[in-house]
């Protein structure tokens, strides 16, 4: 059986709507997974026209979900409430689609923060919104996913002043934890996973901070006595130059741009990202709304392809879980 695939267009002013009309158009797609489409029909014709391809039709494998949501217009590169409480909606009913087993996985075209907040998100992310709504009390973080490889952070979404003092041994535990949980369910059984250092040159010995010996090895210690291995801690400057070597296949970072910064670089119009450590996968392209070309037919799709072919994957696996629990 193909996958089945809760599939949302984000927000409708953005570029959400073209990128998954171009992912759409490719036949190679009905071959993926079984999509539930939760789109607005006039931001999608948008989308179509900008993107040069037929408007999606409901077929074997493409069911548009029958929702009030799916009407009316949204004024195209505005940030706004209502296009923010369709975003909160369609990602509501996407999750509990996959909850109550009618899609195996969760995948949204990009999102706006600004529009989301307006529209009734209080949280600091999707992330923590998603934790709330799943009702998930335990660890979660993104991850960040560009070809094979996988990257966690330790921190997130706070100010750069503030990481010194957030991090912990635990947290660093946790995040080598769900990265390892997270590969294994993308089919690499064995995981090799390197852990980033805070500071320049890694501290060199306490000269430029202690954090390294204070918490981040007792971290990789404390995540190994779980049996969760990782190396280091390394270099933040030198880490991914042993991913490219094809060393590593996770990178746990320290905080926010350590890792966003090294992999957009590496792969911005690939890149995908992960709500990791939940109880349901979901994924979405790494890069934002791209307000600035909206309506242009410019905007690249590999990233939201990208995003659904690892969706198809982790959905299988999740399927396969959910199974065997039952």
């Amino acid at each position: 059986m193909l996958p089945r695939i809760a599939l949302t267009i984000g927000d409708p002013a953005g570029i959400g709507p073209e990128i998954l009309a171009r992912v759409l158009a490719d036949p190679a797609t009905a071959e993926k997974a079984d999509i539930r489409l939760i789109a607005n029909r006039a931001a999608l014709e948008a989308g179509a026209r900008a993107a040069g391809v037929s408007m999606p039709k409901e077929g074997p494998h493409l069911h548009i979900v029958d929702w009030p949501g799916l009407e009316g217009r949204f004024a195209p590169s505005k940030v706004g409430a209502d296009n923010g409480r369709f975003i909160l909606d369609s990602l509501r009913l996407g999750t509990r689609m996959v909850q109550d087993g009618e899609a195996d996985a969760l995948c949204f075209a990009p999102l706006n923060k600004g529009a989301m907040r307006l529209g009734g998100m209080h949280q600091e992310d999707e992330m923590r919104w998603f934790a709330q709504e799943l009702a998930h009390t335990g660890s979660c973080g993104e991850f960040n996913v560009l070809g094979n490889l996988w990257t966690a952070r330790v921190t997130s979404h706070v100010a750069l002043r503030e990481v010194a003092g957030l991090l912990t041994p635990a947290g660093v535990a946790g995040a080598i934890r769900m990265l390892t949980v997270a590969l294994r369910a993308a089919g690499i059984a064995a995981p090799r996973i390197g852990v980033c250092g805070l500071n320049p040159h890694n501290g060199d010995n306490g000269n430029y901070g202690s954090e390294e010996a204070d918490i981040i090895e007792p971290g990789i210690a404390m995540a190994a006595g779980e049996g969760f291995q990782a190396e280091g801690p390394y270099p933040a400057d030198t880490i991914f130059l042993r991913a490219r070597k094809g060393a590593l296949d996770g990178i746990v970072t320290m905080y926010h741009d350590q890792g966003q910064i090294a992999t957009k670089l590496l792969g911005f119009d690939i890149g995908v990202t992960v709500q990791g450590g939940l109880p349901i996968p979901v994924t979405t392209p790494a890069h934002g709304t791209a307000y600035d070309i909206v309506g242009l037919g410019v905007a690249q799709s590999t990233a939201m392809a990208s995003a659904l072919d690892l969706a198809c994957r982790m959905g299988l696996s999740h399927r396969a879980s959910r199974a065997v629990l039952a």
